[in-house]
């Protein structure tokens, strides 16, 4: 059997090396228009499904396993999606140097990596010493959308999130366009998930 071909799209794509300073989203994508935020967009299968069925909103995806950010550009482009960008680099670098304050409508961060082991723990991307960061790229009432299948990290996210309640307060996980019946997050690595038969643990949570 032969193995299609990965195609680059350059409509879609956003090169780290060519940004300086904060996103021009308006120039980005030629609109003003509320934004949404994927870190760790996997095979774009999310972006892909949730692009199509909200139009009116413009999205971003956060990938850096190369492998992965391939897929996902060529997945984006084939369907020819216009309101989605991606781009390969470190979330925290990225957020940190690129994402205005109170820019982001809503933040997606699912199936993180775990790290589980202990001298990893540090390198979660849900700890303590990004919770600032992560909340101030949110627009008051913006959402912050968390999913994992590792119950340690879930714990961790409560904790974390739970110490912010000054800054967000919980609210209900709305299930994303692609969710199929028994999913939440209808990403890749939940159907592998679901097959190992792993529980996904879902957060949800507004800023003030």
């Amino acid at each position: 059997m032969m193995r299609r071909i990965v195609k680059e799209y350059d409509r879609i794509v956003l090169k780290q090396e060519n940004l300086q300073g904060h996103l021009d989203l308006q120039g980005i994508f030629g609109r003003t228009a509320p934004f949404h935020l994927e870190i760790g967009s996997g095979k774009g299968t999310f972006l892909v499904h949730e692009a199509q069925a909200h139009p009116e909103i413009n999205y971003l995806g956060i990938e850096w396993a190369r492998r992965y950010y391939r897929l996902a550009q060529d997945r984006l482009g084939r369907w020819g999606v216009d309101n989605v960008r991606i781009i390969r680099a470190d979330a925290v670098t990225f957020l940190r140097e690129h994402i205005p304050a109170g820019a982001v409508d809503c933040l997606h961060i699912y199936f993180p990596d775990p790290w589980p082991k202990k001298r990893h723990l540090r390198r979660r991307l849900i700890q303590q010493a990004n919770m600032g960061l992560l909340i101030g790229c949110l627009t008051p009432g913006g959402q912050l959308r968390l999913a994992t299948d590792h119950e340690d990290y879930f714990a961790q996210m409560k904790a974390v999130t739970s110490a912010c309640r000054d800054r967000l307060e919980e609210i209900e996980f709305v299930r994303p366009a692609g969710a199929r019946e028994g999913e939440q997050t209808g990403t890749n690595f939940e159907r592998k998930y679901i097959r190992d038969k792993r529980t996904t643990h879902t957060l949800a949570l507004r800023k003030k």
